[in-house]
């Protein structure tokens, strides 16, 4: 599982013309699924996410986690994450998952967060065409792979 976590001032997205979520302050993380990503890959990264320590203290220092400062989290899947681009310049997405791997990974990832963060989270339409905007703050954004846990 790859997730690019972003520290937001805002955050939304956007279906069909249709605002279907929106988060101020927190975290807007997207996610990518391969076929080889199970359970342990959701609590692992489930974890990490809502305890990273990435908003600033009173010292301005990134010393606190979103669950710490009441923030929200929007959770996108994006199997772009997975591109392949070692040859041509057409990328291949061959590790990501098809939705009927991905799906039901994606549904446990949003329930793990919610019970480790302790409150609903926001999410994207799985599979559909969506317009995410964002206000990037800091900018902070990381990258993270359950298959490299650096």
């Amino acid at each position: 599982m790859r997730a690019v976590i972003q520290r937001v001032l805002k955050a939304s997205v956007t279906v069909d013309n249709e605002i279907v979520s929106s988060i101020s302050n927190g975290l807007l993380v997207l996610i990518g699924i391969a076929d080889n990503d199970d359970f342990s890959d959701v609590e692992w990264l489930s974890k990490k996410m809502v305890h990273l320590r990435v908003f600033d203290d009173e010292q301005k220092i990134p010393n606190i986690s979103v669950k710490d400062t009441g923030g929200d989290i929007l959770l996108v899947s994006q199997f772009t994450l997975h591109a392949s681009t070692k040859k041509g310049n057409r990328p291949s997405y061959m590790l990501a998952s098809k939705p009927d791997i991905a799906l039901p990974i994606y549904h446990s990832l949003i329930n793990q967060i919610e019970l480790d963060f302790g409150k609903k989270i926001q999410t994207g339409k799985f599979g559909a065409d969506m317009k995410v905007e964002l206000i990037n703050d800091g900018p902070v954004t990381i990258w993270m792979d359950t298959k490299n846990k650096e």
